[in-house]
């Protein structure tokens, strides 16, 4: 099935990344048949050059040069956080209307730098599945706009306020995925990167629609009686 093109011109070309699908191939994901990049070329055939990535899970927006000299530009706005990012998140329990996490974050060599992350609460869900010792299970459409751009931040960020994304492994809850895996057939991660500003002179705007796993569980989830934000 052909990548999802949202934008192009003779300096970009910017792509709706599905969940599941690989950045570029590596070492460290030895089972992965194809990438994004790959398949673009191949789509396009046209050379790309990166300028930032997503986490294999995590759907969205991306971005690819189509020339060094443009990459060098784009590049520079991330490395000076002039770039805008929206991501939306469906996540365990009630959140609140809204808040700030400040939570440092190792990276891949264990040093610790500093990571904000913004958040939004879009709509609340309950769910009519006993979960523990409760009778029914919550969780929360979120939008999320990290001011860093740490390694799984949002992931991260997430749980540490006790409140994890929906399918994600290494840092969720597992009990909620296997509630998700044996009620809804889902195994999907549910994060989605659905906006991202350039901010060049003229800021360049960039969406992507949810994928149809998302807005299938959006649609579930809004088939129950619905509780008011508070």
């Amino acid at each position: 099935m052909p990548l999802e093109i949202i934008y192009e011109d003779q300096h970009f070309i910017a792509v709706n990344k599905p969940c599941g699908l690989l950045m570029h191939r590596s070492q460290i994901a030895r089972d992965a048949e194809t990438s994004l990049l790959r398949e673009l070329k191949l789509q396009t055939n046209k050379f790309l050059y990166t300028i930032h990535r997503l986490d294999r899970k995590t759907s969205g927006v991306v971005v690819f040069a189509l020339d060094k000299e443009s990459q060098s530009k784009a590049s520079s706005l991330f490395e000076q956080r002039r770039v805008s990012k929206t991501y939306h998140a469906i996540v365990r329990g009630f959140t609140k209307d809204i808040g700030t996490i400040d939570y440092p974050i190792k990276n891949e060599t264990g040093k610790t730098k500093d990571a904000i992350s913004y958040y939004r609460t879009l709509e609340h869900f309950e769910v009519p599945i006993a979960f523990g010792k409760h009778n029914s299970s919550r969780y929360s459409l979120v939008e999320l706009k990290p001011e860093t751009g740490r390694y799984h931040q949002l992931r991260m960020h997430m749980a540490h306020i006790f409140h994890p994304i929906i399918g994600d492994r290494p840092h969720g809850c597992n009990k909620q995925n296997k509630l998700f895996k044996e009620h809804f057939n889902s195994m999907t991660m549910f994060l989605h990167a659905n906006e991202l500003t350039l901010h060049f002179e003229t800021p360049l705007l960039l969406k992507a629609a949810y994928h149809k796993e998302f807005e299938k569980m959006i649609q579930i989830l809004q088939s129950y009686p619905q509780k008011a934000l508070h």
